[in-house]
């Protein structure tokens, strides 16, 4: 049998991820052969996954990814059984890896996502990939929802991970910050819509309904009930719609004008919350 040296099991675990102990064994299987331990590292990671698959992800992250050249971003949960597990450099890595993979050769679920190869290693999928950490943490580790975004684009990630935001503008150009400003506050506040628009006929005449019902129990006269409606209304809009809210650094301007001093206009934003639903 080859001599396993400690420059190889180090040259494998660069390579792999992988724990030293595990490197050394699968170099000993392959006597010494590097590219034949890559694959039974491999063929081990397949089978962790098979292990894990049925355990319940409560926990995980938020990943985001954005290339300001191709102008062209993603957000993905990455769910996992723990929050230890959530919170650690792999698992952080490995969610930020798959919204960059989201983000350059597109994937609408986690079916079409497991299909392709890794954007960072050609010789990888990303089955591999996710592998990697599954056989490192040993536990179930699964992308759920994720979302893709073109455009001048904007970011924030909260610092648990738990909720992440992308911003869509249109404009000639953006300050990174004022974007990330605006998704932070987009991760507060929650709104419903990013413009008024954007709110679906139906949820309109609801409210509509709701505040003429309370406006008339008011007993007040009919026009002065309209306009008190239309007053519930305006205060609705500034709640749930983005553009219309008040920015939460600075309450005298809403989130839209704060955009359009800066020559931009809202378009559109994904907020994803790890175990939300939707």
């Amino acid at each position: 049998m080859a001599e396993i040296t400690a420059e190889a099991v180090k040259k494998l675990r660069d390579r792999t991820g992988m724990q030293m102990m595990k490197c050394k064994a699968a170099l000993q299987k392959a006597d010494g052969d590097m590219e034949k331990a890559i694959e039974i590292i491999r063929k081990e990671n397949a089978g962790a996954i098979d292990k894990v698959a049925g355990r319940e992800t409560a926990e995980g992250r938020i990943g985001v990814f954005i290339d300001p050249a191709k102008q062209v971003g993603a957000l993905i949960e990455l769910r996992c059984e723990s929050a230890p597990v959530g919170k650690s450099d792999l698992f952080v890595q490995l969610a930020n890896d798959l919204a960059k993979q989201v983000a350059l050769h597109g994937a609408k679920s986690p079916d079409e996502l497991f299909g392709q190869t890794f954007v960072d290693d050609a010789k990888k999928s990303i089955n591999e990939r996710i592998a990697e950490v599954v056989g490192l943490v040993s536990e179930n580790i699964k992308p759920a929802r994720m979302a893709r975004l073109t455009g001048l684009l904007g970011s924030y990630i909260h610092h648990d991970g738990s909720v992440g935001v992308m911003v869509r503008v249109e404009g000639e150009k953006a300050d990174p910050q004022l974007l990330r400003d605006v998704c932070m506050h987009i991760t507060a506040r929650n709104p419903a819509a990013a413009v008024r628009e954007q709110v679906s006929k139906e949820t309109i005449d609801k409210e509509l309904d709701i505040a003429r019902a309370q406006a008339a129990a008011t007993g007040k006269p009919a026009n002065i009930v309209e306009m008190i409606a239309e007053g519930k209304m305006k205060t609705w809009f500034a709640e749930n719609v983005l553009s219309e809210q008040p920015f939460v650094k600075d309450d005298s301007k809403t989130v839209g004008d704060l955009l359009k001093a800066a020559g931009l206009k809202l378009v559109e934003f994904v907020r994803l919350r790890v175990g939300e639903v939707g």
